[in-house]
């Protein structure tokens, strides 16, 4: 539960460094400071504790890297057009993503639910979207906003995809500093690219927002989440993800009074239990994956 506050946290972090510098900038910022926190980390392991890599092991990385670098920048981003519930709601997407490209890619097999909920989904989308109570920081663009943390959840999801194929040779420790590392210079190029600089020193604000995204969001709520693997399922961890969207909009209401209307909490417990139900499809359907491989 620890994790599940600290991740959902994110977005009310992200909201106060958004006060400082743009987007991309932030991202840049709060990746730079995890990669730095792990390379330092790795800096001081044993010479023996040093993994080997292959040309693909790293290419890899490197893709999967960009992929987690698109997911923050498009959901920081949207936090500009849209409600802390909304965009953390919708980047929580991820599972129907990752499920609909297993069904493509795979040729596992989507269930009836599956099916349904997908529609579910769809329906619950616009009545989230639709029916706003607050307006955003910049409104008038809520579509925007939207499609901006469904690219950030899609990104998210290559990433886990991608991350699928090595994970099997390198613990969570040497998969995150790669990938953040490989993230973080892919933000500090965005970032110089649109002249985005990162706020000044003297805004207290602002960089209190990015250091507690990359401490506590990032570096203590996900990994708490990867060590929770020892003691749980994936599933059940994965499961625990639908409280994020929930404590982000808790955290809103407290801090910022954002509001939703009836039909917008509606169609949020629609959309969450869509994904619920494609967990579950996913989990399903990796046994079925991993039975049919060793056969």
């Amino acid at each position: 539960m620890v994790a599940q506050i600290a991740v959902g946290a994110a977005a009310i972090f992200a909201r106060f460094a958004l006060t400082g510098a743009g987007p991309i900038a932030v991202s840049a910022s709060r990746l730079t400071i995890a990669a730095i926190a792990l390379l330092a980390l790795a800096a001081i392991r044993r010479p023996r504790e040093r993994i080997k890599m292959s040309g693909r092991d790293r290419a890899i990385f490197a893709v999967a890297g960009l992929a987690l670098a698109i997911h923050f920048a498009a959901w920081i981003w949207s936090l500009q057009y849209t409600s802390v519930a909304i965009s953390t709601l919708l980047v929580a997407t991820t599972p129907i993503w990752t499920a609909l490209y297993d069904a493509v890619a795979r040729g596992l097999k989507l269930s009836a639910p599956a099916f349904f909920s997908f529609a579910a989904a769809a329906a619950g989308l616009v009545m989230v979207v639709g029916f706003t109570a607050t307006p955003p920081p910049i409104p008038g663009h809520a579509v925007l906003g939207a499609s901006l943390a469904i690219a950030g959840a899609i990104g998210i999801a290559v990433y886990f995809i991608l991350i699928r194929e090595v994970r099997a040779s390198f613990g969570t420790r040497a998969i995150v500093t790669q990938t953040y590392t490989w993230a973080a210079l892919a933000l500090v190029v965005a970032a110089i690219a649109t002249r985005q600089p990162p706020p000044p020193l003297n805004d207290g604000v602002a960089w209190g927002g990015i250091i507690a995204m990359a401490l506590v969001s990032q570096l203590l709520g996900h990994t708490a989440m990867n060590a929770a693997l020892r003691w749980f399922s994936a599933s059940a961890v994965a499961f625990t993800t639908l409280v994020e969207p929930v404590v982000a909009a808790l955290l809103a209401l407290a801090i910022f009074n954002e509001r939703l209307t009836a039909i917008a909490v509606a169609g949020g417990l629609l959309v969450l239990g869509a994904i619920g139900i494609f967990i579950r499809e996913e989990r399903r359907g990796e046994a079925r994956y991993e039975v049919k491989a060793a056969v």
